[in-house]
C-alpha cells in the first residue's frame, strides 16, 4: 500500500490524484488531520486515517500495511518553526520505519541546504539529514520553487502597476500538477532512491521576467523597481505585515540572488514529458 500524508493540502490531494490514475484505489491510502475532509477520496476506495506528525500513534495507524510512504513536509512561517518541524519530521520518519514502511519520500526542495538564507531550505537540509540517518531506503523529492509563490509575490503589483521588491536572482518556478505527476510516478514505478535530481520547470525567471509576463497576461505594464532590503522591510512594516513573515520574505530574495534556486534540469521533463512541463511553466 501506498500512504500519503497531508492528502488534503494542495501538493498531496495532487499526488493521489495521479497516483489513481496508476493504481488500484484500494492500494492507496492517505494519513491526514482531518479524515472529514478527506470523505470524497473514501468514496472513491481510497483509505483514509487520521495521522498527526506531533502524533505518533496516529502516524502508527495510518501507515498501517504500507509498502511506501510520502512525507509532505510541514509548513514553517521562520527559523523559531524549524525545530518544531524537525521533531515532526522525525517523528514520521520513526514511525514509518516502525510499521515497516520499505521507502519513505519526502518532499524537500531544490534549495535545501543548512545554510541557506531562506529558513524552509534549513528544514528540507535538516530532515535530508534525519533520512539518510535513518536506515530506511528513502527518497528525497528535490522539488523545484512553487511556481504558485509567484502569484502570492505580485499580487500588490496587480493593483498598483509597479512590482516592488528588494534585488533578486532567477527562480525555477515549477508547477504542483508537474510535481504531482512526477511524485506518483517515481513512487508507482519505484524510481530514484536517495536525492533526486533538481525537478524544475523549463526556465529560470527573476523578478524583471514576472512583471513582463504579467504585463502580457493583463494587457497592461507591470513595472519593475528594485529598492534596498531596508526600504523593502519597512514598506512591509507599514503594511501591517508581521516581522517573522517579512524575514521569510527577505531570505527568499536573498537565497534567490545567491542563485540557490537557478538550476533548471531536465529530470522532470524526462519524468512526465517535455511539452507538458513546456506548457506549465
Amino acid at each position: 500500500m501506498i500512504i500519503v500524508t497531508g492528502a488534503t493540502g494542495k501538493l498531496g490531494r495532487a499526488v493521489v490524484e495521479q497516483l489513481l490514475k496508476r493504481v488500484p484505489a484500494e492500494q492507496i491510502g492517505v494519513s491526514v488531520r482531518d479524515p472529514n475532509q478527506a470523505q470524497e477520496l473514501r468514496e472513491r476506495g481510497v483509505r483514509v486515517r487520521r495521522g498527526d506528525y506531533d502524533h505518533a500513534e496516529s502516524l502508527r495507524h495510518a501507515f498501517e500495511g504500507a509498502s511506501q510512504a510520502l512525507i509532505v513536509s510541514s509548513g514553517i512561517m521562520g527559523e523559531a518553526d524549524i525545530p518544531h518541524g524537525i521533531q515532526q519530521h522525525q517523528t514520521a520518519i520513526n514511525t514509518a520505519k516502525k510499521a515497516g514502511v520499505s521507502r519513505v519520500l519526502y518532499t524537500s526542495h531544490m534549495g535545501s541546504s543548512p545554510t541557506s538564507h531562506f529558513a524552509p531550505m534549513i528544514h528540507h537540509a535538516a530532515t535530508e539529514k534525519l533520512l539518510q540517518a535513518s536506515g530506511i531506503a528513502f527518497t528525497s523529492l528535490r522539488n523545484g520553487y512553487y511556481a504558485a509563490s509567484a502569484l502570492l509575490l505580485i499580487g500588490g503589483a496587480i493593483k498598483t502597476g509597479e512590482l516592488i521588491a528588494p534585488e533578486d536572482g532567477p527562480v525555477a518556478w515549477t508547477a504542483h500538477s508537474d510535481l504531482a505527476e512526477a511524485a506518483a510516478a517515481i513512487i508507482s514505478e519505484q524510481k530514484l532512491y536517495g536525492m533526486s535530481p533538481n525537478l524544475t520547470g523549463s526556465e529560470a525567471i527573476d523578478m524583471e521576467g514576472i512583471a513582463t509576463i504579467a504585463s502580457e497576461v493583463l494587457g497592461r505594464t507591470i513595472r519593475r523597481i528594485v529598492v534596498s532590503d531596508e526600504e523593502f522591510r519597512n514598506r512591509m512594516l507599514a503594511q501591517g505585515v508581521p516581522e517573522a513573515s517579512i524575514t521569510m520574505r527577505m531570505g527568499m530574495f536573498l537565497a534567490s540572488r545567491h542563485g540557490d534556486f537557478a538550476q533548471v534540469d531536465p529530470a522532470l521533463a524526462d519524468l512526465i514529458g517535455l511539452q507538458k512541463v513546456l506548457e506549465r511553466s
